[in-house]
């Protein structure tokens, strides 16, 4: 299997764990030191606070699910654009575009850029929380 092919397959076995909200699964597709980075707050995430993310939005949405658009290898890893999709607690249907960039090394993500507009994100936040029920 080619680097590439290894990269598209961690990517698919990530999104599956993320989406299956397996903890331990997500934190066996990071390298150790992995870092994630967001466009909205440009700060860096370690890997158990993704995971506290992660939870957090499988708290928020029920039937959720990412609706994968286009995975891609980059040299080095993959891009990835995908809708991230489920229902908000008042039954409304939620939806999120979003595009990763990631790096690869020795078969495990090293780094993950998500972009994504946070007006996307309103509804997932406390000061809506009476609107989604």
């Amino acid at each position: 299997m080619s680097d590439a092919e290894q990269h598209l397959a961690l990517g698919e076995r990530y999104m599956r764990a993320v989406t299956d909200c397996d903890l331990e699964a997500v934190r066996d597709s990071y390298a150790p030191g992995a870092r994630i980075w967001h466009n909205f707050d440009q700060a860096l995430q370690s890997v158990e606070d993704n995971l506290k993310t992660l939870q957090w939005i499988h708290g928020k949405l029920s039937e959720l699910e990412y609706d994968v658009v286009r995975r891609e290898p980059i040299p080095g890893g993959y891009y990835q654009q995908h809708v991230l999709r489920g229902k908000l607690a008042s039954g409304a249907d939620f939806a999120m575009p979003a595009c990763v960039i990631v790096k690869v090394e020795d078969g495990k993500i090293a780094s993950l850029e998500e972009y994504l507009d946070t007006a996307h994100t309103q509804p997932l936040s406390s000061r809506n929380r009476g609107a989604d029920r």
